[in-house]
């Protein structure tokens, strides 16, 4: 198969992909909207948990959101012809890369490159680690490290 038609092909993919998250964005917000209207006022322990709930849907749509947001950029870049060469080096991005993410745009050593220099490349910052600079002088800690007492 030719590169052209490898990107026809995940051409369809993003636009699938695309209407599902737009589907799924769309019932998220509209549950997350009924769910304040019909939540009766419970005990401290209920609040609690629908407000974790709700956060926790919140982040959920932001993740896909943001996936949405880098879809329909796939998607632009392929309406100007620029879909498939890597926004810094303008190098060819490998098939292999862009059918395990179609919304690339960066090439593997320019997205490593991005990632050392402190940026993952589109300005994600990974907030499910940190650091903890008391003690030691500094340990690299994960989110799931941490226990947190709802008691």
């Amino acid at each position: 198969m030719s590169r052209k038609e490898a990107i026809l092909n995940l051409r369809e993919v993003l636009i699938t992909r695309r209407d599902a998250l737009r589907r799924v964005l769309a019932g998220d917000l509209s549950s997350l909207k009924e769910l304040r209207r019909s939540q009766a006022s419970g005990d401290v322990v209920d609040a609690a948990l629908d407000s974790v709930q709700d956060e926790i849907s919140s982040q959920l749509a932001e993740v896909e959101s943001r996936e949405l947001a880098r879809t329909e950029n796939a998607l632009e870049r392929m309406r100007d012809g620029t879909y498939g060469t890597c926004e810094s080096c303008g190098c060819n991005i490998p098939m292999a890369r862009l059918s395990a993410l179609p919304y690339a745009t960066l090439c593997i050593k320019c997205q490593r490159e991005a990632e050392l220099e402190g940026g993952a490349g589109g300005g994600d910052a990974d907030w499910g680690r940190l650091l903890d600079t008391s003690g030691d002088g500094g340990s690299d800690l994960s989110i799931s490290d941490l226990e947190i007492d709802v008691s």
